[in-house]
């Protein structure tokens, strides 16, 4: 009764309308060297579907790797899937993962939805480490899911490892992965493209599909550009996907294909794609990860800008670049054109030197003038394989990846203008002290960039010898300094005058002349060897002059040395009277005040 309910459950599918939601099988990855791949993996089912009285699955199961001594494991991808929305946490050999990526799809019959996932993390490191043996996969908590889909027997699960593995005896070949999830019935039609084929011979193609039976036989093969694939007896030719593993040789994966194909006879050399269309009049089938390997001459040239060196105003720059052959199975030769672009100008062009082997580099220096009507900042690209015009005289695998860009900022330097001269008091005989710091502040809020201050040209051209205590800078004047501002690769120099003015004197108009060290003499600090003309007059309380005084003469103490009424060489206690002639054209009227004298 079993075996006839999946019969009306095909024609179901026949004869009623199925809406379809999936993700297109697209390129994922390119790998090219001495390469090849394989793939293990293991059906959680416990026989095909169709034939189950009752559902019954494992909870793990596990497969063999067994690569040659001499061969090393390069990329390892574990892809797993099932019935439903999908579990994400698995558990390979004891060690959890989770998937970095993740597929879908969906299937509605008859107003019924069915949904179908996959999921995928790259485990590299964990099989570069693990290398051979036995690989066990476990975890997938999707138990609600199986029972709602065992009705319709599209229960399933099941893990694989696709296996990138290198051996230096291998030829150049080139692998394509490319993943999604497309499902059958009735036809899926997809693109592998990123090929390049130079060689057909020895090439593959490999499948890994879902929920296949051995039970279906309608009608369900694969064709390469309009060519049948067939590998009889495993995969005979309307029966492709059938529980199978061409790697082991088992008709028991149930539910699962690991199935690969010889690639050889349904390409052409230049081929840079290739048309697949899988058909099933009856099976269900999700398709999730297709292999391609070719041998093949590959090359993919691509390059960086490594350093942009600018002189300080000039219009040439130093590049220094570096071209690479990555990804490749090829040597890409020397002489590949160069073109350098500004703001998509072509501006000049160059080549490579050597030859550049798989995975290498070469390294280069070029100086290049840039157009005066430019300005700057500017976009600077460098495109290799390109003659100036966008064609190219190497066939690579990739056209899309040869060109780097960076912005340019042409080194000027800052228009510094005159500075004004920086005054301080007159400390005597034209010496200052000069605050140096206040000027550098000033400076500094107006240009972005180092200040320093230096006491000779030669010293600021070449940025040596800088005054390092600029908060109180004695010197004589008039003293010319030197400013430096530093905006790497430029400097500017510019000049400042440090001058002296007579600051105002201050007077100490309390004297107590009575020989003890303090306030002995009538003080006026700021006036001697400043304003070397000045004239002092003190006069009494009555007006009457007592004492002159000037450069040359003593500060007062109190005597009296004018020819007035005086009883007496010595002033009395008291108030005074003084006049103070600074004779200094910044001081055109004498500073008076009263002065109090003691003994």
């Amino acid at each position: 009764m079993k075996r006839k309910y999946n019969y009306f459950l095909l024609l179901l599918l026949h004869f009623f309308a199925i809406v379809a939601f999936g993700q297109d099988v697209t390129f994922y990855e390119q790998i090219n060297g001495h390469y090849d791949f394989t793939m293990i993996g293991n059906t959680l089912n416990t026989g095909e579907n169709n034939y189950q009285q009752t559902l019954q699955f494992l909870t793990e199961s596990s497969a063999e790797l067994d690569l040659n001594t001499d061969d090393t494991i390069h990329k390892a991808y574990l892809y797993w899937a099932g019935s439903g929305l999908g579990d994400f946490d698995i558990t390979l050999n004891g060690v959890d993962f989770s998937a970095e990526r993740t597929f879908s799809h969906s299937r509605i019959i008859n107003g019924i939805q069915f949904d179908f996932f996959g999921a995928f993390t790259d485990i590299t490191q964990f099989v570069q480490n693990f290398g051979n043996g036995t690989y066990t996969f476990s975890n997938l908590d999707i138990v609600s899911a199986l029972q709602n889909h065992f009705l319709f027997r599209t229960n399933f699960s099941g893990w694989s490892i696709v296996i990138i593995y290198e051996n230096e005896n291998l030829p150049l070949n080139q692998i394509n992965i490319y993943d999604g999830m497309e499902g059958l019935p009735f036809e899926i039609n997809f693109v592998l493209d990123n090929l390049y084929i130079t060689d057909t011979s020895n090439s593959k193609v490999g499948f890994l599909a879902w929920e296949g039976d051995n039970f279906h036989t309608n009608n369900e093969n694969i064709r390469i550009n309009d060519n049948i694939v067939s590998a009889p007896p495993l995969n005979p030719i309307n029966n492709i996907f059938n529980s199978t593993n061409s790697v082991t040789g088992s008709n028991n994966l149930w539910n699962m294909d690991i199935d690969i194909f010889s690639f050889d006879e349904f390409v052409n050399v230049g081929d840079t794609t290739a048309d697949i269309k899988i058909t099933s009049n009856g099976d269900f089938v999700l398709i999730n990860t297709v292999l391609t390997k070719f041998t093949t001459e590959a090359i993919d040239a691509t390059i960086v800008i490594d350093n942009v060196l600018t002189e300080c105003n000039e219009n040439q720059i130093t590049v220094d670049y570096s071209t690479f052959n990555s990804n490749a199975t090829g040597v890409l030769p020397a002489n590949t054109l160069i073109a350098i672009y500004v703001n998509d100008i072509l501006v000049q062009t160059t080549e490579t030197v050597n030859n550049i082997q798989n995975g290498e580099s070469e390294s280069n220096t070029i100086v290049i003038t840039i157009p005066p009507a430019v300005e700057s900042p500017f976009e600077l690209t460098f495109v290799v394989d390109d003659d100036g015009t966008g064609v190219g005289n190497v066939t690579e695998t990739n056209e899309e990846n040869n060109w780097f860009t960076v912005d340019v900022n042409l080194s000027i330097s800052t228009s510094l203008p005159t500075i004004e001269p920086f005054k301080s008091c007159n400390l005597g005989f034209g010496n200052g002290s000069f605050n140096l710091e206040e000027l550098a502040n000033q400076l500094a809020e107006q240009y972005e960039g180092e200040i320093s201050l230096h006491e000779n040209l030669s010293d600021a051209q070449v940025g040596i010898n800088a005054i390092s205590i600029l908060s109180n800078y004695q010197s004589e004047t008039p003293k010319k300094l030197y400013i430096r501002l530093e905006t790497d690769p430029c400097s500017s120099i510019t000049s400042v005058d440090l001058e002296v003015r007579n600051c105002p004197p201050t007077v100490y108009n309390f004297i107590s002349a009575n020989e003890d060290g303090f306030n002995d003499f009538f003080f006026i600090d700021g006036l001697r060897n400043i304003f070397l003309n000045f004239e002092i007059e003190i006069y009494n309380r009555w007006g009457q002059l007592i004492w002159k005084g000037n450069q040359n003469t003593d500060d007062w103490r109190g005597e009296v040395t004018e020819d007035v009424k005086w009883s007496g060489d010595i002033s009395a206690d008291g108030t005074y009277f003084y006049l103070l002639f600074l004779n200094d054209p910044n001081y055109p009227k004498p500073m008076q005040g009263f002065l109090y004298i003691t003994y």
